[in-house]
């Protein structure tokens, strides 16, 4: 196509050359633009050869054109405009983004004009491509609803805004914008809102019917052979909005709401989300200018993060920053920085996140405020209807309803697979707010109070689903069994989904004095902790269970958890400094009490640190020494220690050089296991033989006795996959792969590797990098095979 007149589509030539020129596809030009890409591709295709000004305006702004250059594009366009020939008779002429013609016979002017667009309107593209689609295809007989929903502060009344200016050209017979006042003491009235959109479209204030049913039938049959737009903003419920819906026809009515309004049947809902990180930094770029963004680009990012990406605080910050243009983003940043006063400092003029906030909250019942501010007091991410339920003293069923209308007023987040919700930070801000103005402080503590001492009762109950030797009876049970999680499956997910809430209310417990259920919910999590060795808060919950006992000056109980400590240490932080100290002390502490298998556990754990530090001589010493001290024990739990004591020795030995005697030691484990030991043990025991067979079978790895070592390892991998022990699994798994790749069996061998090595990175296990290394061996070797193969 040439450049010379407007038909042969000039403005397409010139817009397709300045994008190509700046380097951007059809689809980030038109993401950039707030147009849909066949609006797009239809401009520069020539089938749309005069867009309309503001088009043409946001076009060059996405594509930074200077004064002269938008001055350019514009006058292309305006060449491209078809011009008024009086009435139209498809409704549409000129392309889909050509001036819209006239209608004869119809009011031109009327009282319900679309607000003013904001030039500085960012993203929502996909929203955007998705509106424009309804007005491109309507369906004559069902008249086209979009919804738009989501929590206070996403934008809604702008994104909608801004749609219906970019759809003007779609929709000839007029734009009608209504605020319904859903957030006001009294919303409008359906029969009053009715008689505005009458009047607007042109019948006369006599004509319009007295009853509310007859003027939504008179609304629905003017619009039935129209094409125009209604922005129906702020509604507050289905019943505010269904009186005001075309039947048929080809007109688009735009919903916005913080309500979802699932009651409105045949819509296309949209439940807006946070902006994106790179669009929160657009947003506040195209507020206060490139420069300013560019020069502090990592402290636009912090402020984008501080305004939680809401459009509302991100506007509100950006427009502080643009009356302020000598002010530092990194300021703001450093302002918003506390928390406290974080929604003060969102506030630019008669713009307040606050405010936004407020409204919707007094829209709600004394019972649904309540349960607002007292879900602010859940600890973690996200929190559950029970939760709720204790914060707030209600029925669960109640919680779980309120949460769910909650959600649907924006106020909550729910997640989209589980029962769980979580707020925006700046939403938690003010329920914070709330409740400190609204709830007495004496109230607020027993609330705590009642739900700490719950969650800690069921915590200990989940958790003694693992425990393995079955020797500890929960002091109270799970305080609602009717609700209790069932199986070692639902206790896990239970103390993994609540693990913020238990591990806040232990350390709320030990403040408030509540020592020996701290003691007791640490105790019950033994077993458990062993089988998460991954997690770090074990240090915490064990370091508690010390400080406690010596609250109570319980010196077995000191030692008991100094012990537990010491292994948190070795096995989940890797700071084996800290567990020899802690093993040091507990050993103190079960001479003391005159506890001798808490001094042999002692012992055990400093071995391991020792090891881990370099220290193996002396490690080996300590663990023979524990070895000898079991002549005098003879309880079920000695049995455990015995094993434990005497895995650890045949494995030092093994890594000290002295494979031969490790074999003969754990020979020794292997014939106890076999032997059982007095009480319900026997499911322990046979975690005890895997992990002696895992020893037996790297024992024979280190002779080179490869063939033999398969079937214990094989057997380890097995059984700890089994029993659901990951922790102790996977690195069995690496040592059985090890094995594979000496034998030569290297396809099986890259399986169990792989799977070790993916494994063992969840955990943060450190053998990570020794299944990282047996892979790139494996590599060398296949590669080495595959030339000698190829060679001559």
């Amino acid at each position: 196509m040439g450049s010379g007149t407007p038909g042969t589509g000039e403005f397409g030539v010139r817009l397709r050359r300045l994008r190509t020129e700046a380097g951007l596809s059809q689809e980030e030009l038109a993401q950039a633009a707030g147009v849909s890409v066949r609006a797009l591709s239809y401009m520069e295709r020539g089938r749309s050869r005069g867009p309309q000004r503001r088009t043409v305006r946001a076009l060059a702004a996405a594509l930074r054109l200077d004064t002269d250059g938008v001055r350019e594009l514009e006058r292309v366009a305006s060449l491209g405009r078809t011009r008024p020939t009086g009435g139209r008779s498809d409704g549409h002429t000129g392309g889909p983004d050509a001036e819209p013609e006239p209608v004869a016979g119809r009011h031109a002017y009327h009282t319900l004009a679309l607000p003013r667009d904001l030039h500085d309107f960012t993203a929502r593209g996909p929203v955007l491509a998705r509106l424009l689609d309804l007005a491109e295809h309507p369906d004559p007989s069902a008249a086209p609803v979009a919804v738009i929903c989501g929590q206070p502060g996403l934008g809604k009344t702008a994104l909608a805004v801004h749609a219906a200016h970019t759809l003007t050209p779609y929709f000839p017979d007029g734009q009608f914008a209504l605020d319904l006042r859903g957030m006001d003491p009294r919303p409008t009235r359906p029969r009053d809102a009715l008689a505005r959109l009458l009047r607007a479209l042109g019948v006369a204030e006599s004509a319009v019917p007295t009853d509310t049913d007859d003027r939504s039938g008179l609304l629905r049959s003017l619009l039935h052979d129209r094409r125009a737009l209604l922005l129906l903003d702020n509604a507050v419920d289905e019943d505010q909005v269904r009186p005001l819906l075309p039947g048929s026809g080809a007109s688009l009515t735009v919903v916005t709401s913080r309500h979802t309004l699932a009651g409105l049947e045949s819509v296309h809902r949209t439940e807006l989300a946070l902006l994106r990180r790179e669009e929160a930094v657009e947003l506040l770029t195209r507020v206060i200018g490139p420069e300013r963004v560019e020069r502090e680009r990592q402290a636009a990012r912090d402020l984008a993060e501080l305004c939680g990406y809401l459009p509302l605080a991100i506007r509100i910050a950006a427009q502080r920053l643009a009356s302020r243009p000598g002010e530092l983003i990194a300021k703001l940043v450093s302002r918003l920085t506390e928390q406290e006063s974080r929604l003060d400092v969102l506030q630019a003029g008669s713009l307040r996140v606050r405010t936004a906030f407020a409204l919707s909250y007094q829209q709600l019942s004394p019972a649904h405020r309540t349960v607002f501010r007292r879900a602010s007091l859940a600890d973690g991410p996200d929190f559950g209807p029970e939760t709720i339920a204790l914060l707030a003293d209600v029925p669960i069923r109640q919680a779980s309803r309120c949460a769910e209308q909650l959600a649907d007023a924006g106020l909550l987040q729910p997640h989209p697979g589980v029962d769980r919700y979580r707020f925006h930070d700046l939403l938690h801000l003010f329920a914070t707010e709330q409740l400190a103005e609204d709830d007495e402080s004496a109230h607020v503590s027993a609330s705590l109070d009642r739900a700490d001492r719950w969650v800690l009762r069921r915590a200990a109950a989940a958790a003694l689903c693992f425990d393995a030797d079955h020797h500890q009876k929960p002091a109270d049970g799970d305080p609602d069994p009717a609700t209790a999680p069932t199986g070692r499956e639902g206790a896990q997910a239970w103390l993994e989904a609540e693990r913020p809430q238990w591990l806040a209310a232990l350390a709320r417990a030990q403040k408030a004095g509540h020592h020996q259920q701290v003691i007791d919910t640490a105790e019950a999590m033994h077993w458990f902790s062993d089988r998460n060795q991954h997690w770090e808060l074990w240090v915490e919950v064990f370091q508690r269970a010390v400080d406690s006992a010596r609250a109570l000056r319980s010196g077995r109980d000191e030692a008991v958890h100094l012990n537990y400590l010491a292994w948190a240490y070795n096995m989940c932080l890797y700071d084996h400094t800290a567990a020899l100290a802690t093993a040091l002390a507990a050993r103190e502490a079960a001479h003391e009490a005159g506890d001798q298998l808490q001094v042999i556990w002692a012992l055990g754990y400093g071995a391991g640190a020792l090891h881990q530090l370099g220290r193996a001589d002396e490690s080996i010493a300590w663990l023979r020494t524990a070895a000898d001290l079991f002549g005098d024990q003879s309880s079920p739990q000695s049995r455990l220690a015995e094993l434990s004591t005497l895995n650890t020795l045949g494995q030092q030995l093994r890594q000290s050089g002295h494979a031969d005697e490790a074999l003969t030691v754990h020979r020794r484990s292997e014939a106890i296991c076999r032997a059982g030991a007095p009480g319900p043990q026997r499911e322990l025991i046979d975690l005890y033989l895997a992990s002696t067979r895992q020893h037996i079978g790297n024992d024979l790895a280190a002779l080179r006795r490869w063939t033999e070592a398969e079937v214990p390892l094989r057997y380890a991998v097995v059984h700890f996959a089994a029993a659901h022990m990951p922790t102790w699994g996977e690195p069995a798994r690496l040592d059985l792969g090890i094995v594979l790749r000496h034998l030569g069996r290297h396809r099986e061998a890259r399986q169990t590797l792989t799977a070790a090595h993916d494994a063992l990175r969840r955990m943060n296990n450190p053998r990570q990098a020794e299944a990282a290394a047996e892979l790139d061996e494996l590599d060398r070797l296949t590669g080495l095979t595959a030339l000698t193969a190829d060679g001559p």
